[in-house]
């Protein structure tokens, strides 16, 4: 038995050795029918001649579909260069996918589906939509249409994500939208210095206010400290006028005292014995002497005069 490794599809007919890489089953065609039996990556055997194989990618892959012409709604013609769909065969799908789409199962349900579905966006909406305002949606549309059908049709595709690049436009409305892409972006960068003006304006505006209000209530409290410097003071002041009165009250009952006291201690010496001592030390104390037969009568009567002084007081005491 002659085991031959073969480099060629032709050759692979003759082989009974041959290799499924990883990331890969085996599908296998005998007589021109697919094969239930799936092999893993590895060396496995085969009849030759009889029997096809083919590997199978089961791992994430990317399908680059190029050159893409659409129409839009207006009529102009327009390509994607490139639009590039990451996809995945689920292993327990394999057989079902190769029996109904075959091996080239990603030409129906990818690059088929794309041109389709990127032909039914453009006709459907204009040239400023697919270029500009829904150009970010393109991926995510692509991608959904995709996945519906998949999972309809071909449940074993599944669609992680599409990609899509700018598509070309005419020369001429290209500079347009540059054209007009600048003037948005003059517009745009004088409305940003207005706003920034504006922020400015309020941000000084509300600096003012707050240093008012700072000022104010500074003001304030200052006026505050004033008003309680000043009852402070008259407080003090009060204190001060109550010490000055109560001590002038006393000073005048302790006077009003005295004269009381010596009114009633002259009312006790008002006796004709004190009378007559005060009369006599009055005459003694006087400097002028007299010489002759005669003195005045004042000198001689002084018993008279006090006689006359003690009926006095009695008067007085009477009334």
């Amino acid at each position: 038995l002659q085991i031959i490794i073969p480099t060629t599809s032709l050759g692979d007919s003759f082989s009974v050795l041959h290799q499924v890489p990883e990331g890969h089953v085996g599908a296998y065609w005998r007589g021109g029918a697919l094969l239930k039996t799936l092999t893993n990556p590895g060396f496995h055997l085969k009849l030759p001649f009889i029997t096809h194989f083919e590997p199978i990618q089961v791992t994430i892959q990317t399908d680059l579909v190029r050159d893409i012409p659409c129409g839009t709604k207006g009529g102009v013609m327009i390509s994607f260069d490139k639009i590039e769909v990451v996809n995945r065969l689920r292993k327990e799908y394999v057989h079902d996918t190769l029996l109904n789409y075959g091996v080239n199962y990603d030409n129906t349900w990818i690059y088929d589906k794309i041109h389709h579905e990127i032909n039914q966006f453009c006709s459907a909406h204009s040239l400023q939509q697919v270029y500009i305002d829904m150009f970010d949606q393109i991926d995510e549309k692509m991608k959904e249409a995709l996945q519906t059908d998949c999972t309809r049709y071909a449940p074993g595709i599944e669609i992680i994500s599409v990609r899509v690049t700018k598509p070309k436009i005419p020369e001429s409305i290209r500079r347009n939208f540059v054209q007009m892409e600048e003037e948005r972006t003059k517009v745009l960068i004088a409305v940003e210095k207005q706003r920034v003006a504006e922020k400015e304006a309020e941000t000084q505006k509300k600096i003012a206010i707050t240093e008012a209000e700072k000022n104010a209530q500074v003001s304030e409290i200052q006026m505050e400290q004033k008003l309680m410097e000043k009852d402070s003071a008259r407080k003090q002041e009060e204190i001060s006028n109550s010490m000055y009165l109560a001590r002038e009250k006393s000073l005048a009952d302790a006077d009003y005292y005295r004269t009381l006291k010596e009114a009633e201690a002259n009312k006790l010496k008002l006796t004709s014995q004190y009378l007559e001592l005060k009369f006599i030390e009055a005459i003694a104390n006087n400097s002028k002497i007299y010489f002759g037969n005669k003195l005045p009568n004042m000198v001689l009567n002084q018993r008279l005069l006090g006689n006359f002084l003690q009926d006095v007081l009695v008067e007085g005491h009477a009334e």
